[in-house]
């Protein structure tokens, strides 16, 4: 009994630990956007708040530079997850319900798509979004970042429509339904905690997207706020740090609360689809 008690104690020490040193770099980005930059360019650097302020957060909620990148990157993720869930959907439900010579090798060569490094594919892509005239536009970078999402996102659908039971299909076309209203009528509301998942994921790894909007994009007002962050706060002579920190934390606030009132569903989307039958 002793040997356990120690043993658990243990566990929850080094869940503690481990959970503080996960935590940290949150709470420093917190703590420096309420710092002016003097402060945070002092050695030894402090790991508490002394003089708390907001004027990094006036500074940037009032520059309609940075409100535009941020509308840029809602602008692009919900574009993106729009795209992504409409794609996801039909190519899910063909897969799962259609009879398909080479059903396996298909999932495996859309699978493969998310195993290219970005980096190895931006000459390219570059060059084939210059052919199509698709630079410098949002829609550029919504369709390079719905590519990478759709992946997992066909594949976790895939598996949501392969545990709602056949017999449902056969009793719906008995009935006079099509494949389309079987689709939308029977399956859809059975995967809503799929779709959500799929909707979740595309939006953050579009919101947290720098490289395709980094080359895509060439006009400094159709950038994103990841790429905004990069270039507008790191100077060759001046790093404002304290804005940037301030600007850090507002692109999280989107992230945060889409967790916060869809944890659950997120949760039960990861989940729910793993089990067949």
């Amino acid at each position: 009994m002793v040997v356990k008690s120690i043993s658990k104690k243990f566990r929850v020490f080094i869940t503690i630990l481990l959970l503080l040193i996960l935590l940290f770099p949150i709470y420093w980005v917190v703590i420096s956007s309420l710092q002016p930059n003097d402060f945070l360019f002092k050695l030894p650097p402090h790991f508490t708040l002394k003089f708390g302020t907001i004027n990094n957060y006036q500074r940037v909620l009032a520059n309609n530079q940075y409100v535009k990148y941020f509308f840029n990157s809602m602008l692009i993720s919900t574009c993106t997850v729009i795209l992504s869930i409409f794609a996801s959907i039909l190519a899910a439900y063909a897969l799962s319900r259609i009879k398909i010579k080479g059903k396996n090798a298909i999932l495996v060569f859309i699978l493969s798509i998310q195993m290219f490094p970005i980096v190895g594919i931006l000459i390219t892509l570059y060059t084939f979004f210059c052919k199509w005239h698709l630079l410098n536009t949002y829609f550029g970078v919504i369709l390079a970042d719905t590519t990478f999402s759709l992946p997992l996102s066909i594949v976790l659908l895939k598996s949501f429509i392969d545990t709602v039971p056949y017999s449902l299909d056969e009793a719906a076309k008995i009935d006079g339904c099509s494949k389309t209203g079987i689709l939308f009528r029977i399956i859809l509301p059975t995967i809503k905690p799929g779709i959500l998942a799929v909707g979740i994921f595309a939006f953050m790894k579009s919101w947290d997207d720098f490289l395709f909007s980094l080359i895509i994009m060439m006009d400094n007002a159709k950038k994103t706020l990841p790429v905004g962050l990069a270039q507008s706060f790191l100077g060759e002579y001046v790093h404002d740090y304290g804005g940037m920190m301030a600007l850090s934390v507002c692109a999280t606030v989107p992230v945060l609360l889409l967790f916060i009132f869809f944890q659950k569903y997120m949760i039960s989307g990861m989940t729910s689809g793993a089990v067949k039958g």
